[in-house]
């Protein structure tokens, strides 16, 4: 990988010549991201981010930090322990550059450390990392043994079922080869295009089900304006 997302990152947060990046999907054309949008406060926040930050509590990991605007809130507003992780080098170099105080580059699969964690959050499509739907029972194992007692973990996500053309009956054009909510992302930035990667999008009641099988519950917590919600996991 070319870490071109954590590149925009760094090259905002340095005033590097930044540019916006170009994003794409196996089920939809090319759109503009404002790299600006990655580094608002909270008032800038969706309300599904908003929530989940408002519910935060003890100790917090924050997977897939990204430009780290949500390990602030936490640690400077709401004065949480906060860890931060990222799998872009340069979005953690970016992170420490801004006043994440803790914050590491760790693929949540393979972090290990001994502490537990209150809270655990994945925002901005926090099931994205999934990556498969194969692949979630291993993410929220590995998640659970990373929980305090009596911990929560907090996730969003959208069903994009909507993004599917309808037929004459109402019914959606859905290929029967794969779950719908899988797709392929690609990135682009200042002329360079990043090798295209697996991103998962889950409607709440696979979210839900999947939760149940790994022995979690699994609670709607707010639904958004735009077939997006917030879920909250505990054993």
């Amino acid at each position: 990988m070319k870490d071109l997302f954590g590149t925009a990152i760094l090259d905002y947060q340095t005033n590097n010549s930044p540019e916006d990046l170009t994003t794409e999907t196996s089920i939809s054309e090319e759109d503009e991201m404002l790299v600006a949008y990655l580094f608002r406060d909270f008032s800038g926040m969706p309300i599904l981010e908003q929530k989940a930050l408002l519910l935060a509590k003890g100790k917090v990991l924050d997977v897939g930090c990204g430009a780290g605007s949500h390990s602030l809130y936490l640690q400077n507003e709401k004065n949480l322990a906060v860890t931060a992780i990222d799998i872009s080098k340069k979005a953690v170099e970016a992170c420490k550059l801004r006043g994440v105080s803790n914050v590491k580059v760790e693929d949540v699969l393979f972090f290990e450390t001994d502490e537990k964690f209150d809270t655990i959050i994945l925002l901005m499509n926090g099931t994205g990392i999934f990556g498969k739907l194969e692949n979630v029972s291993k993410y929220l194992q590995k998640l659970k043994s990373l929980l305090a007692k009596n911990g929560q973990i907090l996730i969003d996500s959208s069903d994009i079922i909507y993004m599917f053309d309808e037929d004459g009956d109402g019914g959606k054009w859905i290929s029967g080869d794969s779950y719908y909510g899988e797709l392929e992302f690609t990135i682009t930035y200042k002329g360079e295009k990043e090798a295209s990667f697996p991103w998962l999008y889950m409607d709440y009641n696979t979210l839900q089900n999947a939760a149940v099988a790994n022995g979690f519950q699994c609670e709607l917590v707010l639904e958004g304006e735009h077939y997006d919600y917030l879920a909250r996991l505990t054993v």
